[in-house]
């Protein structure tokens, strides 16, 4: 579609709604800016209810989140710091509050329970709500580690708990014990040493023993902490620290494709909006609507992410949406280069075109979108959905995180792609 004046250049059933996985997330770009603006930073805070004396707060201490979907260890450490350097040695009760958006077991329901990228949604996030799981072989036994795992530190983390247990399948099993998250793993699966990050489930507290832990290194002495629903009238803030501005969580999101970032962001722009959603899902049906108003795009989406299978867009509503006025503009800056190859993945020395993109994969799922700049310097957006969806819903029931299949499908849609963006790059207006 060429973006100066919406012609459609070239089609094929671009009217069937498919799965778009997550170029779902530059949908969300747009709907985040809008409501929130580039600049717009999260804030994530320590509260008291009474001022300290002698070092100590008689009363509580909150760890309040503002929704940051990229708070790390080692940025929650630098809160650690500001409080010791507060004079707050020792307090009555630590509390954590997540309740600045909708707390959220996971993303979607029918992903299996250990992948890391399907993890709980929550006001108060951290290392993108997951547990960083370590072994090593111990004479006949595995020395194990659950951590907030972070560039500069390690706090252990008790509200994840994992045994070995000697089988050979599932390689893991999950089962949610009051606050705690209880994982078993295969023992004939590990070998000699190894780590892989698991999804937290109660992110809130995971954080907040995470913070125990930095505070330790500082020299306070905290409490375990426990959840609250709402924040106290008249506590005060004693330190806080703001994440870097929106525009480059985008710029990160898309590039790396995060899907907790995603929902937080899409969850915080309905919130912005004055509504109160309860899931991904009525958040989502606020952006579709949104995007209807402001660029005439009808579609269904689920989620913010594009994790969930069952939204549906077909490719010429992508494309009217990011040719509408002004959407090239802001979206295209974020968006990362995609390299133009030959059929042996080899990249091109004369580019036909320059291409920026979001892609998007799920198990028999392949998309692709954003703007093509012609040789003749033409501006084009473009959307590329495929999916074999019968194989995707067969492939549901089994315990393979990529089943038999899925990558000879995705190898042919990915060259497919590639044939059409050199097409398109020679197209002279």
């Amino acid at each position: 579609m060429d973006v100066d004046d919406g012609t459609v250049l070239w089609s094929h059933e671009a009217g069937k709604g498919m799965p778009p996985a997550s170029v779902t997330k530059s949908l969300t770009t747009l709907y985040a800016l809008d409501a929130l603006g580039g600049d717009h930073r999260f804030v994530t805070r320590l509260l008291a209810t009474a001022a300290p004396v002698a070092g100590k707060v008689d009363g509580d201490l909150i760890l309040a989140g503002g929704g940051d979907p990229v708070l790390t260890t080692d940025r929650l450490a630098e809160l650690a710091r500001a409080l010791a350097a507060a004079g707050i040695r020792e307090v009555g009760a630590f509390r954590v509050w997540g309740g600045a958006l909708p707390e959220v077991r996971e993303i979607s329901p029918e992903q299996l329970p250990w992948l890391d990228y399907n993890p709980a949604i929550s006001g108060l996030n951290l290392n993108f709500n997951r547990v960083w799981f370590g072994w090593e072989k111990a004479g006949d036994d595995y020395r194990l580690r659950m951590e907030a795992l972070g560039d500069d530190h390690r706090p252990d983390v008790a509200l994840a708990r994992m045994t070995v247990e000697d089988r050979a399948l599932p390689v893991y099993t999950y089962r949610q014990d009051g606050d705690a998250d209880v994982w078993t793993v295969a023992g004939r699966q590990l070998g000699e040493a190894g780590s892989r990050w698991l999804p937290v489930r109660n992110p809130a507290l995971y954080a907040g023993q995470a913070f125990v832990g930095l505070a330790n290194e500082q020299g306070v002495v905290l409490p375990a902490p426990s959840a609250i629903k709402a924040l106290p009238e008249g506590a005060v803030e004693v330190a806080r620290i703001e994440s870097e501005p929106l525009t480059e969580i985008i710029r990160g999101m898309l590039l790396h494709s995060t899907n907790l970032t995603a929902e937080v962001l899409g969850l915080s722009a309905s919130v912005a909006r004055g509504l109160s959603p309860a899931t991904p899902a009525e958040s989502a049906a606020a952006m579709n609507r949104w995007l209807r108003e402001a660029t005439g795009a009808r579609v269904h989406l689920v989620d913010h992410s594009g994790l969930g299978g069952e939204s549906r867009v077909a490719a010429q509503e992508m494309a009217l949406a990011l040719a509408h006025r002004g959407t090239m503009e802001r979206l295209r800056p974020l968006l990362k280069d995609i390299q133009l190859t030959d059929a042996s993945g080899e990249a091109l020395a004369r580019p036909p075109a320059l291409v920026q993109a979001k892609t998007g994969t799920l198990n028999f799922v392949s998309a692709l979108a954003g703007y093509v700049r012609t040789l003749a310097g033409t501006d084009l957006a473009f959307a590329y959905f495929s999916a074999d969806v019968a194989a995707r819903e067969a492939s549901m029931d089994g315990e393979d995180e990529i089943p038999a299949g899925s990558r000879e499908f995705l190898a042919k849609s990915r060259r497919l792609q590639q044939e059409l963006l050199q097409r398109w790059g020679l197209y002279t207006a």
